[in-house]
């Protein structure tokens, strides 16, 4: 599915990848070429240039981009080979840039060719980085570990009563556990949080979350935090067992403490 600004603003860019002679090919990934797209969906545009014009190409991307639509919003993130844009009609996308000799870093995934001058892209396949294992079990550590330190925190803003402070890190707390959610359904995928999260893992298996997403209020805070690392306990030593990281016991008891030591003074 394809809006009719969408289908404009492809047009454009293949009429103006064809005209520019630093181009070599042009290519439309994501939603758009797996057939998934909805209403919502951006478009993921793909350049790839000579490998003398890219550098010429990247500083004037937003020349081009304006050659598709007028952009209200122009944005890298500090990320060399992409920009992102939004357009005064609405169209919000990704720009990836690739030269001749290297772009297949450029996207992972089905891709549909829009434009091949030099039919660079016959047989050609964008893999999907796959982090490694390595990276995994350093992502894992990070997460159990840094649970009880983020506790720490909300103890501390809870028992001060900083509730603004306690709610941010009640809601790390929370995407911490997302993220062994994640790694718990496949330890091979990006944990990024809530991310397209209904289609990375049974949304079941947060159900015990849900409850969490509580009032600024500090009993209803407290409780939110006692079912988060309610949720944690469940998830976390099972996934540290299975992929060999030490769990942090004694830690786990300080804070188990520490939080007991709130509850009780709060009644709770």
């Amino acid at each position: 599915m394809q809006s009719h600004n969408h289908q404009i603003v492809i047009d454009r860019f293949v009429a103006a990848c064809r005209a520019d002679e630093r181009v070599v090919a042009a290519t439309l990934y994501g939603s758009h070429a797996r057939g998934a797209a909805d209403a919502y969906s951006d478009l993921d545009l793909g350049v790839i240039t000579t490998d003398e014009a890219y550098t010429d190409f990247v500083a004037e991307r937003a020349a081009f981009l304006q050659l598709l639509g007028e952009p209200i919003f122009l944005e890298d993130f500090d990320l060399p080979h992409i920009v992102f844009f939004i357009f005064r009609d609405g169209t919000e996308g990704e720009l990836s840039l690739g030269r001749e000799s290297q772009f297949n870093h450029d996207h992972g995934g089905p891709y549909q060719v829009l434009l091949d001058k030099k039919n660079i892209l016959a047989g050609a396949v964008f893999p999907r980085r796959q982090p490694s294992q390595a990276e995994q079990r350093e992502k894992l550590r990070r997460l159990i570990f840094w649970f009880w330190h983020d506790l720490s925190h909300f103890i501390t803003a809870m028992g001060r009563g900083q509730l603004w402070w306690a709610y941010g890190q009640l809601e790390a707390l929370r995407r911490y556990c997302v993220n062994l959610a994640h790694l718990q359904h496949n330890f091979s995928v990006e944990a990024d949080g809530y991310d397209k999260l209904e289609q990375a893992i049974p949304v079941e298996q947060l159900s015990p979350l849900q409850a969490t997403f509580c009032p600024q209020e500090p009993s209803a805070m407290l409780r939110a935090g006692l079912a988060i690392v309610c949720f944690y306990r469940e998830t976390a030593p099972p996934l540290a067992q299975a992929h060999g990281i030490p769990y942090p016991a004694d830690l786990e008891r300080l804070m188990s403490d520490r939080l007991k030591q709130l509850c009780d003074a709060r009644l709770i």
